[in-house]
């Protein structure tokens, strides 16, 4: 292994985090079209914009790697078990 990529034990790799950051996005993707998507925004109106900024993230991977994730500046903890990504 080369000293760029890292081992089990210093953490989760790039591939697994970038693996789990796509799974996120697409996650806050799909609860915010589910959300837009609800009855009582009428036929003639501009549409409705989700409210939703933070989701759980998807249990196939550990929360080390969504603790690594936020260290990185990637993502952004909310609290209560939620994430966001960040502003900007």
């Amino acid at each position: 292994m080369s000293e760029a990529e890292p081992t089990p034990a210093d953490g989760p790799s790039a591939e697994e985090l970038r693996k789990a950051l796509k799974a996120f996005k697409k996650r806050l993707k799909l609860a915010r079209l589910d959300d837009e998507s609800s009855l009582g925004g009428g036929p003639m109106s501009g549409g409705k914009h989700s409210g939703i900024v933070a989701v759980l993230p998807p249990n196939q991977y550990p929360k080390e790697i969504w603790d690594a994730l936020v260290a990185a500046g990637r993502l952004k903890y909310s609290g209560q078990g939620l994430y966001q990504l960040p502003d900007g």
